[in-house]
């Protein structure tokens, strides 16, 4: 589990065990709050023990603490031993949350990486110098424990070490990229590392190549296109079926985790497309061909995966596809499972002409997606507050404004927090003129 909480620099046993306990005593405590107290004081001596930004707590300790609060109140319905306040109850959510599916695996794990020279401490140890970029570490772990190259995680996830290039897929306190991936990723290889071993994240299945090629973290870093050409290069499938993890091929994966440059660069490579990567990609060669077979039953049979490649083609501004979908009879309504709408994609980007093509072609303006109860207008006014780009903000203005000309309301009640009279959105959307002309349609 990518989540896992790291383990303190010197992990023992007996600690563990009373962390258990006093969990167990949390459990059975009348105070309300007793569970994510228990969890501030454990986050707490967790960052105390590893020193200063050692590892990330970015989120801070009160939110995460929530978090696994939240998370113990929701397995307990339906874990006997947790909602029972057991002690195997207690060990087996402290396992949980260090990635481990059982007590026993975690115990056993505390137990090798206390021991100096053990293969599991090895391991930890070159997981550790690949994502610090440590070359020299790693050269010299490899040199003495040469079989940990092809070693696996003992985690939940068992990915190789060749895995932690990708920085996705394993425990978040390693979910990081050295500026020099690129040439650790080399050394392993030459040392041995299998490029195209699975992992069991996401489902199973996940290669490297897709792992990278997915995750945000060599993109950010700026290196993300140079790795991908470097398994490649060194014989990663592009074929492979899963490597995106989910069951989906390495291009569908980077289009359903926001990578569309490392797409495309796959797919120039000659990585299959799917009919929702085509979509997304523009490749409406693709897409004729399928419709060229004439076969009106597999069409409907597929029906939802061509709704979903006309989602594909509206998140991503594909709009010569988008048309040629429309054309094609798919329905401009079209929904993904969480009710999310081909305008609810289109504004999440956002795409100024995508929408204004689904507003033409009748696509529903006040559709509510089942997760947020949130409308196309709604997701927009999302987007304008949170993208990191500016262009997409400014765009934001103009979809806001089709939108209301097509007749979208805000619902500033949606917006307001429960009990409260006014809101920090509604306060930014009355203090910009620019947004509340758009919301009059007037631009």
């Amino acid at each position: 589990m990518s989540n896992a909480l790291p383990l303190p620099p010197r992990p023992n046993e007996e600690q563990y065990k009373t962390l258990a306990k006093d969990l167990q005593d949390a459990c059975r405590s009348s105070e309300p709050d007793a569970i994510r107290q228990w969890a501030t004081r454990w986050l707490q001596t967790l960052a105390r023990l590893h020193g200063p930004f050692n590892w990330p707590l970015a989120r801070g300790h009160e939110r995460q603490a929530a978090e696994i609060a939240q998370l113990w109140n929701k397995l307990k319905q339906t874990n006997q031993n947790l909602s029972k306040c057991t002690l195997a109850g207690t060990q087996f959510f402290i396992a949980r949350e260090h990635g481990f599916t059982n007590w026993a695996k975690f115990v056993a794990h505390v137990r090798e990486v206390a021991r100096t020279n053990s293969q599991v401490s090895a391991f930890e140890a070159a997981a550790d110098a690949i994502v610090n970029g440590d070359v020299a570490a790693l050269r010299d772990l490899l040199a003495r424990h040469p079989q940990i190259v092809r070693e696996r995680s003992t985690r939940e996830h068992h990915s190789t070490l060749l895995h932690y290039v990708s920085a996705n897929g394993i425990e978040d306190f390693r979910q990081k990229t050295p500026p020099n991936i690129v040439e650790i990723t080399e050394l392993l290889l030459n040392a041995g590392a299998e490029i195209d071993a699975e992992s069991g994240a996401y489902g199973g299945g996940c290669t490297t190549l897709g792992l990278a090629a997915t995750s945000v973290h060599p993109q950010k870093a700026g290196v993300q296109i140079a790795l991908i050409r470097k398994l490649v290069d060194r014989g990663a499938r592009l074929q492979h079926p899963s490597a995106g993890g989910n069951r989906h091929s390495v291009v569908h994966g980077c289009l359903a985790n926001g990578q569309p440059a490392a797409a495309k660069f796959l797919a120039d490579l000659g990585a299959p497309l799917d009919l929702e990567s085509a979509a997304a990609l523009g490749h409406i060669d693709v897409l004729r061909s399928y419709f060229d077979q004439g076969d009106a039953a597999k069409f409907e049979s597929d029906r939802q995966q061509i709704e979903s490649a006309l989602l594909y083609a509206c998140g991503y501004g594909s709009l010569e596809t988008a048309k040629f979908l429309l054309d094609h009879g798919v329905n401009a309504g079209a929904h993904d499972d969480q009710g999310q709408t081909t305008l609810h994609w289109a504004a999440w980007t956002p795409q100024v002409d995508v929408i204004r093509l689904l507003l033409e072609r009748g696509a529903p303006i006040d559709a509510k997606d089942r997760r947020f109860h949130a409308t196309p207008l709604d997701t927009a006014l999302w987007t304008w507050v949170n993208a990191p780009e500016e262009m997409d903000r400014e765009r934001c203005y103009e979809v806001v404004a089709l939108l209301a000309r097509a007749g979208a309301k805000l619902n500033r009640d949606q917006w307001r927090e429960a009990g409260e009279d006014d809101s920090p959105m509604l306060d930014r959307i009355d203090s910009d003129t620019r947004m509340s002309a758009a919301l009059r349609g007037e631009m």
